[in-house]
């Protein structure tokens, strides 16, 4: 569970917009667990809904294990707070969720996502896209105290640059809840 309660509400309310906004569509067969009540069987899409997340402590270890870097303790909370197909903030798209395939998402984002040469051999975890254009991505150059690594932006027009975003992932969270209000205001202003 995710301990900062602040982080815990920011999620829930991005997954429960995206119910709101009726994009909580997936093309293709979902996970039972996550499907919605109502499916209308000559669709091509159905509708899931979040779920408490199922992901034991073992689970974590052993993907870290494949992944070869521990990961921060704050990201390890949020896949362990909920399931999900899709869950954007801001202009941070996070890698697909869902129960019972989390790990292997993860792996296809971070192992056949961008090229390996430019981020995951280089130490840089990739957890979410930024846009159409870039790379959200764990920084496991900088050594933290429980792998509470920076977070730092990957261009996939300029793939020798890094760009820091946040120091952290609950900071980056925080920022990207603090740039969809701003955003959002702005829009009301027009």
């Amino acid at each position: 569970m995710i301990k900062n309660q602040k982080i815990q509400e920011i999620i829930d309310f991005y997954l429960q917009a995206c119910i709101e906004a009726g994009s909580n569509i997936q093309y293709g067969k979902i996970e039972s667990e996550m499907a919605g009540p109502i499916q209308d069987s000559t669709k091509e899409y159905q509708i899931w809904l979040p779920i408490k997340s199922e992901i034991t402590e073992d689970e974590l270890q052993q993907f870290e294990e494949e992944l070869g870097y521990k990961l921060p303790k704050d990201y390890k909370a949020f896949l362990q707070h909920k399931h999900f197909y899709e869950l954007y903030i801001s202009e941070a798209s996070f890698c697909e969720h869902p129960v019972n395939k989390w790990s292997s998402y993860l792996k296809k984002m971070i192992f056949d996502g961008w090229p390996h040469e430019y981020l995951v051999d280089k130490g840089y975890i990739h957890f979410a896209d930024w846009s159409d254009w870039g790379a959200l991505c764990f920084d496991t150059n900088s050594k933290t105290e429980a792998y509470d690594y920076p977070v730092v932006l990957w261009d996939h027009d300029r793939p020798l640059e890094i760009q820091e975003i946040s120091q952290n992932f609950n900071s980056l969270i925080l920022k990207l809840d603090d740039e969809h209000e701003e955003s959002y205001k702005i829009r009301q202003l027009d």
